[in-house]
């Protein structure tokens, strides 16, 4: 009882705040210091554009402020001064468009498959290389995997055609065994496979990367107690390092959700190569607002756009969140 009475509201304020005001960040300080570029970059691409929101609203249109006018950056005038408030026009020029169901269909098919069939693949690939005895040759077959994610859409744009174009690799592997060739640039039927086929090639190693750290941290002895009571290593893994693994798994997916109307746009945009009798199953929301921007559109159109998917991601995230906290409560991000 005289233990507890000693420690009076006033020393308890300042326990803690000699615990997070001097021992706690110079110990983290080292951590802290590796925070900083990612968040001066968060700050300077994700913040400080965020005045120009206002963009989304208005019918912009570059000016030139009076010689005595204390605002003298055309850009900054145009912005905020100068051009009409037009409301939500922008939002509505992009949703009542003919082709605003096959974008959005676009969009939101492309990337639920790319979610589902990504989280299989990168969980599977992840397993598969914690199970490999030889670390070294884990390393080699991961870092193989990982590589494609440096690849620029470019490269691989022009890999996919050296293999589908009229004389390309596939074609003559047709041609070899007696059958019609494929003209695969008008044959729009094709296009959804090869993209997420392109889609799961190139980032599946790089989306593993977080599963297969989450596993080498799990407590071997687990493994050991279930292989003495006869456990085999299927009924290992899906009785021991699925469940392990499913928080880390409902986290990553609850932030892919609020990625769901944010098309890959180099992929859809590079790939097809311009084909236009594939233009209604690659065009994806960021594809089109770009295609409307070449055609002279106003600039406000391509931040109505962002602006809908920001809203959107975030609502979406906050949903699912909930939902998640709603059945599990631990597994929730907040």
């Amino acid at each position: 009882m005289a233990a507890k009475s000693a420690l009076t509201p006033g020393t308890a304020k300042t326990l803690k705040h000699n615990k997070w005001g001097s021992g706690e960040i110079k110990r983290h300080l080292a951590f802290l210091t590796m925070l900083l570029p990612g968040l001066v970059f968060l700050f300077c691409f994700s913040y400080m554009p965020m005045p120009a929101l206002v963009l989304a609203f208005k019918r912009y249109q570059l000016a030139t402020p009076p010689a005595d006018y204390w605002i003298q950056n055309r850009f900054i005038y145009s912005l905020f001064i100068d051009n009409e408030w037009v409301g939500f026009s922008n939002f509505e020029y992009i949703f009542n468009t003919p082709d605003a169901a096959m974008v959005l269909r676009n969009t939101l098919g492309y990337n639920i498959v790319f979610m589902v069939l990504g989280l299989i693949l990168s969980v599977a690939l992840a397993i598969m290389v914690n199970e490999l005895r030889n670390r070294i040759l884990a390393k080699v077959y991961h870092t193989i995997l990982f590589m494609p994610y440096f690849i620029s859409w470019i490269i691989v744009a022009y890999v996919v055609y050296a293999f589908v174009s009229a004389n390309g690799v596939f074609n003559q592997w047709l041609k070899a065994l007696g059958q019609n060739t494929i003209n695969f640039y008008s044959s729009a039927q094709y296009w959804p496979f090869i993209f997420v086929f392109c889609n799961i090639w190139k980032y599946t190693g790089n989306n593993s990367i977080i599963y297969l750290a989450t596993l080498t941290g799990f407590d071997q002895e687990l493994y050991e107690a279930a292989a003495i009571d006869g456990a085999n290593k299927w009924k290992q893994i899906t009785n021991i390092t699925i469940p392990l693994l499913t928080p880390t798994i409902v986290l990553l997916q609850i932030l892919a959700v609020g990625r769901i109307f944010n098309g890959d746009f180099d992929m859809f945009y590079s790939l097809p190569n311009g084909s236009g009798p594939l233009k209604n199953v690659s065009t994806t929301l960021d594809v089109y607002v770009y295609n409307t921007m070449k055609s002279g559109a106003q600039l406000g159109l391509a931040s109505a756009a962002a602006f809908f998917q920001s809203i959107v991601g975030f609502v979406l995230v906050l949903t699912t969140n909930l939902i998640v906290r709603k059945v599990s409560p631990d597994m929730a991000m907040f």
